[in-house]
């Protein structure tokens, strides 16, 4: 039998075909990706212009106001009307209130014609400017000063009512009926005038609390025109005395000690901007709690109707150039005798190094330097420049010395010139995000030089790297 013949199949060679354009184009692709990875990722040196400014440590309290206060308690009961203008002074002698003692008098005048009381222009702008001021320090967190407003507008209104009020009653004469039940009480001292009571009245540096602090529980009695008093009630009191005191809760006993060891401290009263230097004292109760009293000698007639102040302790005062701290740095330099430091064919600084030529003969080669700072016998000389170990000969002489020793100075990073150079700052103040620093000092800078506003971002050889002038 024929054997079938078997069939045969020949497998071809497959050729690649490789597109050199796709090849080429994806090496660039990925060389782009990669640039754009690396420039996005590398800290960039950002230029910032130094200029001249001052900076305040400045810490804002809620301060409690004391002052000498005096109580006057009514000596007849009925119904109170006040004359004296409240928060200013009255005198020995002076009318501050009236007692009505049958309570007749308000349905005489009635009667009269005489309940009506004008106001003059001079009582309308005391109501504007009560107003205003209250509209400027309102706070929506705290709802309760609305109320005591409408109790301190109220007795404003009542006063400034009562003036008329007054000379209602003179025009009576002493033949009506009902002036047979009025009584004329008159200041037995001289003081700042208030209606109002709260309870820190006798309140010293000594017997302060936290409680007594929080303006939250603060309770206050305003003492009402019309209204019905009982002998020995609070009528009215006196501020006796232009000697006050603010008060502070501060626990840090850290800051209190500096604040005491400065004795007098400048006050900022937040209310009108006044500024005025209080002498410090301080106290510890038993609750561990630290009070700050600062004491002044004037002003207490400005601000005899509050209790509560916010106030502002400005401890600190410096101007010169004000840089960020972020530019700041430290580097290290070599300290170099000033013996050895001299100057080349081209008036640049530099010092004469120990070498061996190719005959292994002992020479000698000038190395320029950068001074960056001094003291009394040395310079400080980069360590880029020289090397640990180096001999330096003296000029003129065969003494050598042995570059080892090193100091760390605090400087920011100069670009005027297009690259980072290091130049040493002296820091005279610095908060947590600024410094002020001394002007035009040598090795330093002045005022409109660039620096690097980040320092960390300069590394290595920092005269190698390309800079930007950008504020």
């Amino acid at each position: 039998m024929a054997k079938k013949q078997k069939n045969k199949i020949a497998r071809y060679p497959v050729f690649l075909h490789v597109n050199v354009g796709m090849v080429f184009f994806a090496f660039m692709l990925i060389y782009v990706v990669i640039c754009v990875f690396t420039y996005f990722s590398k800290k960039h040196i950002v230029g910032y212009e130094v200029k001249e400014g001052s900076l305040s440590s400045n810490n804002i309290y809620e301060a409690v106001a004391l002052r000498d206060e005096q109580i006057v308690e009514a000596a007849n009961a009925g119904y109170v009307n006040y004359f004296a203008p409240e928060g200013q002074r009255v005198a020995v002698g002076n009318l501050v209130y009236t007692v009505d003692e049958s309570g007749d008098l308000l349905d005489y005048l009635k009667t009269q014609g005489s309940e009506q009381a004008a106001l003059t222009d001079e009582d309308l702008s005391e109501l504007r400017t009560q107003i205003v001021s209250y509209s400027a320090d309102f706070d929506p967190k705290s709802f309760g000063s609305v109320y005591d407003f409408k109790l301190s507008l109220d007795g404003t209104v009542q006063k400034l009512a009562s003036a008329s009020v007054l000379q209602s009653i003179n025009s009576l004469g002493d033949n009506s009926g009902a002036m047979q039940s009025i009584n004329y009480c008159y200041s037995a001292g001289t003081g700042i005038v208030q209606y109002y009571t709260d309870g820190y009245e006798d309140i010293t540096l000594g017997s302060m609390t936290a409680d007594l602090m929080d303006s939250s529980k603060y309770e206050r009695k305003q003492l009402i025109n019309n209204s019905l008093v009982g002998v020995g009630d609070p009528a009215f009191k006196l501020s006796t005395s232009e000697d006050w005191m603010i008060v502070i809760q501060e626990n840090d006993l850290d800051k209190v000690k500096s604040l005491a060891e400065r004795e007098y401290v400048k006050v900022r009263f937040l209310k009108n901007q006044d500024e005025a230097w209080g002498k410090v004292s301080y106290v510890t109760n038993d609750a561990g709690d630290t009070f700050v009293g600062l004491s002044f000698t004037n002003s207490m007639i400005t601000f005899a109707k509050d209790r509560f102040l916010n106030v502002e302790l400005i401890t600190e005062d410096e101007s010169g150039l004000k840089i960020p701290n972020s530019s700041i740095a430290e580097k290290s330099f070599f300290v170099v005798p000033k013996s050895y430091v001299t100057k080349g064919n081209n008036n640049n600084y530099g010092v004469l190094r120990d070498k061996y030529d190719e005959n292994g003969n002992e020479t000698s080669e000038f190395i320029e330097v950068e001074l960056y700072n001094e003291n009394e016998d040395s310079y400080y000389v980069d360590d880029d420049t020289l090397r640990n170990g180096d001999l330096l000969i003296m000029p003129d002489s065969q003494e050598k010395f042995t570059v080892n020793t090193k100091d760390t100075l605090i400087g920011v990073y100069n670009i005027n010139k297009g690259y980072a150079d290091f130049r040493q700052i002296s820091i005279l103040y610095q908060n947590d995000e600024y410094s002020i620093v001394k002007s035009n000092t040598n090795y330093g800078l002045s005022v409109y030089d660039y620096i690097v506003l980040d320092a960390s971002t300069v590394e290595g050889d920092a005269k190698n790297l390309d800079t930007s002038n950008e504020n």
